[in-house]
């Protein structure tokens, strides 16, 4: 399915709210078959869940016991107790699916319920770095980027001593560029060819346990990121001559010529997108719309959906995930609403995360296995079951996607400004067409359909999110454009077909 719908899960937090309610530690055969019917239902093709590989005992400590973790974690749960620090899913000790979770047999007994009901499974790969307990911290130390004495004194945040083949040796910490790195990690060094050889055999297992890979801050590893984080620290020391071509490129390249079918999806920022897509990623996230839609004006957001199709095509449209604050929190009211009807109403993938559709509020720490209570909004929840259902359709997939233009109502009327306005428009006659006045004041403006809009005859205009219904004359819809006055966050999602 083009532009399709990926439902992510906190898988530990799932399995643990599973195992309270069983009153006994619960696996990925526990999920019940309701809930997972439950979420086919709702229109989504693909699963994510998250923190799916093996973490090991040195991670955990570390997330247990560094004071700013530790006191995240109590913001979320005041009654914290040690067990609920279960450690970042992205330390990771071996690709092999969690123990506590049911290991390998588990997954794919899951991944065949998901295929049964039509749904595909998006499994993480963190390319960076690996967790404290990986075992080629004793095996191949050579991989990593190393460390000398004067690094760990000056920049503790940023090494860390270890012992391997009986010595003591000193590794930097998984990080970008700007910020400290994450000290529950070791960092990878891909100007090492055993490492980068290591890696895509990884990448490889991964894609052939599932039909889809999410890379973890893929952009790090571009050789012009990784040499202006590492500098010389990238040299082998083991004498091996450093390797610096595009690491993504010759492995998707060679895997996608081996004919293993997977899609590949890329966590990336810093405007490096458009690249990613070109070094081979299907999907790549949209930070940059998700950020203009966060600061709440319509024209940045309208440049945004001007880029060129093939992008638009391989955008990963969201309101929240793992990373972000819940969109609930974040939004101000109405604008929450108005904000995911822009965002889920162009092409991409579609991206949702889990509490997102009942309204929770309370952003939960990867670090942490358990979350507090909250209770459903009904609002929130029934604005999500209306905007599926028009996701559902297949409008919304096969047709043409086109960004309409919006002019003034009148002179010096100000507030067209406010107005984001998109189509889909299958060759058939039934088309949508989504109008949002995203702006904090009421507004009026022509919404111009353009030489592509309705014939002539009588259209129906039926709001698939509300209870408008208009009927209006096409040759005036296409010559005038269609009027609208909306209140502040004000939408419509119209079926336009003959009346």
């Amino acid at each position: 399915m083009k532009h399709p719908l990926l439902y992510q899960l906190n898988t530990r937090v799932l399995l643990g709210e599973l195992g309270a309610a069983r009153g006994r530690p619960a696996t990925l055969d526990d999920v019940p078959d309701a809930f997972l019917d439950e979420v086919a239902a709702r229109g989504f093709e693909w699963v994510w869940p998250l923190g799916m590989w093996q973490t090991g005992p040195l991670s955990r400590q570390v997330s247990r016991t560094r004071p700013e973790n530790v006191e995240e974690c109590r913001a979320v749960l005041p009654d914290l107790r040690p067990d609920d620090i279960c450690g970042s899913p992205f330390a990771i000790q071996s690709y092999t699916a969690h123990e506590d979770f049911g290991g390998d047999a588990a997954l794919a007994r899951l991944r065949s319920r998901l295929a049964r009901r039509g749904q595909r499974l998006l499994l993480d790969f963190v390319i960076n770095h690996t967790g404290l307990d990986h075992a080629w911290i004793e095996s191949h130390p050579e991989y990593f980027v190393a460390g000398t004495e004067d690094d760990l004194a000056r920049q503790p945040h940023n090494y860390i001593r270890l012992r391997a083949r009986g010595r003591e040796i000193i590794l930097a910490h998984g990080r970008d560029p700007y910020f400290p790195g994450w000290t529950d990690t070791v960092q990878l060094n891909y100007c090492h060819a055993g490492c980068r050889a290591a890696m895509e055999d990884e990448l490889r297992r991964v894609a052939a346990r599932c039909d889809g890979v999410r890379c973890d801050m893929a952009m790090l590893v571009l050789p012009e990121v990784f040499q202006r984080t590492w500098g010389d620290k990238v040299q082998p020391r083991d004498g091996t001559p450093a390797v610096t071509t595009s690491f993504w490129r010759e492995v998707i390249g060679r895997m996608r010529r081996d004919g293993q079918p997977f899609v590949l999806a890329a966590e990336v920022y810093w405007d490096l997108e458009w690249e990613m897509q070109q070094q081979g990623f299907d999907f790549t996230y949209d930070k940059r719309l998700y950020d203009r839609l966060r600061a709440g004006a319509a024209g940045p957001v309208r440049g945004h959906l001007g880029a060129a199709m093939d992008y638009q095509d391989r955008s990963v449209r969201f309101l929240e995930n793992h990373d972000e604050p819940r969109a609930a929190a974040t939004f101000p009211p109405g604008a929450h609403e108005a904000a995911a009807v822009v965002s889920f109403l162009v092409p991409g993938l579609r991206f949702f995360h889990e509490g997102q559709l009942d309204g929770r509020k309370v952003h939960v720490s990867m670090h942490l296995g358990r979350r507090p209570p909250e209770p459903v909004d009904p609002a929130i929840r029934n604005f999500y079951d209306r905007l599926l259902a028009v996701l559902r359709r297949p409008e919304a997939h096969a047709a043409e996607w086109r960004l309409l233009g919006v002019r003034p109502a009148w002179d010096g009327n100000p507030t067209w400004d406010q107005f984001i306005a998109t189509a889909w428009e299958p060759p058939g006659q039934t088309r949508l067409l989504a109008a949002v006045n995203y702006g904090p004041t009421q507004g009026q403006a022509y919404v111009d359909l353009g030489p592509e809009g309705p014939g002539g005859g009588r259209w129906l205009l039926r709001d698939l999110m509300g209870a408008a219904r208009y009927v209006r004359d096409g040759n005036e819809l296409r010559e005038r454009g269609l009027y609208l006055d909306l209140p502040a966050w004000g939408y419509h999602v119209f079926e336009l077909s003959p009346a």
